[in-house]
């Protein structure tokens, strides 16, 4: 008997942790950044002290150029810039050694953004997110990308590659327009790619990390407040 009751509950046991490998794992769009550091200088410096290394970048380009075609620039813009200069460097600020890394960290800033989370590869999750169609299907949407927020790609600057999601539909879905709010269920598949987003006055090439085959896709439901 006790022989019986000790192999049920072990079934039990396995049952439960079955159900549980099965059950799709909830991210959030901070999950799906992969973890690369690097030394960013720039972070260190203030909205002002950004602006002021951009007009002292700027004017020297165009300084650079000036020779080149034998077109001068502006005395105005030149005192601009030396006046940037003199601030910048009344603060401490390296210029030219900035400068010279700035190349360097838009690659390191760069990869950043596309790398994502090995870990999350071929994993059954959740995601929340807001609809930007591609491909309809009987006027409903059988293909799209998943957006961290609303007007991203569109009113805004596309989000980095990794917070970005392709999704392919089981069944097409009617959807109240661009941006509806949903869930997405489904296996997240970690492969870079560039998809085109067509918009009304052309069309863009939108770099994407990651992406759904045979997603289930549910309207979005606030969680309820723990009481």
């Amino acid at each position: 008997m006790k022989s019986l009751l000790f192999n049920s509950a072990f079934g039990i046991a396995l049952m439960a942790s079955a159900v549980a490998d099965d059950a799709p794992q909830k991210i959030a769009w901070d999950d799906m950044k992969a973890e690369y550091k690097f030394e960013d200088p720039f972070i260190k410096l203030s909205s002002e002290q950004l602006l002021n290394l951009s007009m002292v970048a700027r004017v020297r380009q165009l300084e650079i150029r000036g020779k080149k075609n034998g077109t001068p620039v502006s005395e105005e813009m030149v005192k601009e810039k030396m006046a940037s200069e003199k601030l910048l460097l009344a603060q401490g600020i390296d210029i030219d050694g900035l400068l010279a890394k700035r190349d360097e960290i838009k690659e390191q800033r760069k990869k950043r953004a596309n790398l994502g989370v090995e870990e999350l590869n071929g994993k059954l999750v959740t995601l929340s997110g807001f609809v930007l169609p591609l491909e309809f299907e009987d006027k409903k949407v059988k293909e799209f990308l998943l957006v961290p927020w609303v007007g991203a790609c569109i009113h805004t600057p596309p989000p980095p590659p990794n917070q970005i999601a392709l999704v392919v539909v089981t069944t097409p879905f009617a959807s109240k327009g661009m941006f509806e709010a949903v869930t997405v269920t489904g296996k997240i598949q970690l492969k870079t790619q560039i998809q085109e987003l067509f918009l009304v006055d052309g069309k863009a090439d939108i770099n994407v990390s990651y992406s759904f085959a045979a997603a289930k896709v549910e309207k979005y439901k606030k969680p309820e407040k723990s009481q």
